[in-house]
């Protein structure tokens, strides 16, 4: 065993540990919640990952988002990522993908072997044709809702999609799999907290985007974190309290 994982292995047992150095990881979105999702499944020991962003770091990321340094603006997400999940641990097996996954695609990507796909997300139209096919494939998924507009990390829920409350994206989430047959068994991070839609401006001239809410630097930090729990406990055969109680 690797010195660097001698604390994990005391928490999670041998057998915990083994499950998730031969597990395979796919994050895709390494924004405000899929870096710090991808950065914490890499501390955990999990052997081979796939990280997933066509994105650069722009200024007003900084607020919030892990990779986000004025040095680093104009570079890559995916490449930035890759650096330095590699500084973590040398022995990962991980390939980088910078580009934006839609349509052909995502269902090529999904040929892989993944033990579970981290839905990371902004835009719904590619959201939901990754879980569509995630599913088809009956790939495990934790899927990250909104966490703009939002204060306290104490009302970050884990639930069935089904069961989320008080959530547009989840809303809206929901229909959109409901048309296509899916109705649950995706885990969905979420909070139900209300966004004052004072804090939602609406934005012309932006790819892939309509509006901008209001962040916080620690919100989707917390969501990242409580995705990448789901995913570790799962690999690792750890029970986890499911349902509506916050974490």
């Amino acid at each position: 065993m690797s010195d660097w994982l001698s604390r994990t292995e005391l928490l999670l047992g041998e057998d915990g540990l083994k499950s998730l150095k031969t597990s395979n990881v796919l994050i895709v979105g390494l924004g405000g919640v899929g870096a710090f999702a991808a950065e914490m499944i890499c501390r955990a020991g999990v052997g081979r990952m796939t990280i997933v962003d066509g994105d650069s770091i722009h200024s007003s990321n900084r607020n919030r988002q892990l990779l986000a340094l004025k040095s680093n603006e104009g570079k890559s997400k995916a490449m930035l990522m890759a650096q330095r999940l590699k500084d973590i641990n040398p022995e990962l097996e991980l390939k980088a993908v910078y580009e934006y996954l839609k349509d052909d695609k995502i269902t090529e990507i999904l040929d892989s072997d993944f033990s579970y796909v981290v839905d990371a997300i902004d835009t719904l139209s590619p959201k939901v044709f990754l879980i569509y096919n995630a599913m088809l494939k009956k790939i495990p998924v934790v899927s990250s809702m909104g966490s703009g507009g939002k204060f306290d990390p104490e009302r970050v829920f884990i639930s069935d999609i089904s069961e989320t409350k008080n959530c547009t994206l989840a809303r809206i989430l929901r229909k959109r799999l409901h048309k296509l047959g899916i109705r649950e068994g995706v885990t969905a991070v979420y909070s139900p907290e209300v966004v004052d839609k004072r804090k939602v401006v609406t934005v012309t001239g932006e790819k892939n985007k309509v509006s901008v809410v209001g962040t916080i630097s620690y919100m989707p930090a917390a969501f990242g974190i409580v995705c990448a729990s789901v995913v570790i406990r799962d690999i690792a055969g750890i029970g986890r309290n499911a349902g509506t109680k916050p974490i």
